[in-house]
């Protein structure tokens, strides 16, 4: 029962952050593009989408950090914490991608319900990315119980 409480959570979740992508228009590439040209045809709406999720991430992480999971037996926070030489090249290569191409991965899966090309060639991009880098998705805990 509890992971079938888990999967809906993560759907109704996942549903919500696709309505609100739909919602602010980071889902229109030329939107995304006309933000981030700050010499050209600025357009600084988003401002309020990104401000809007720093406040949500802000109150959430607060309340995951001060309380126990629902769904899991701990929680699962990022343990790495140190800036190096691959977080760095991984954030100028995801900023360079979305500067060019206007989409960012949730954005681009929210937008294969356009019927549009573009989203699905630009996830086939990043997965060519992740071949190239040899990413690899961690290990689950649980799955890393049972062996």
């Amino acid at each position: 029962m509890n992971a079938a409480r888990a999967t809906l959570s993560g759907l109704l979740a996942g549903t919500v952050f696709g309505l609100g992508l739909a919602i602010s228009q980071m889902t229109n590439p030329e939107k995304v593009l006309n933000f981030l040209d700050l010499i050209g045809p600025w357009d600084p709406s988003l401002i309020f989408t990104m401000v809007g999720a720093v406040v949500v991430t802000f109150v959430g992480y607060r309340w995951l950090l001060g309380g126990t999971p629902r769904f899991a037996s701990a929680q699962q926070l990022p343990g790495n914490r140190s800036i190096d030489t691959r977080l760095v090249t991984g954030a100028s290569v995801f900023g360079m991608g979305w500067g060019m191409a206007g989409y960012c991965p949730g954005p681009a899966v929210t937008g294969l319900a356009s019927g549009s090309l573009e989203p699905l060639l630009f996830l086939g991009a990043v997965y060519v990315g992740f071949v190239i880098a040899g990413a690899r998705p961690a290990p689950r805990p649980e799955a890393a119980a049972e062996t």
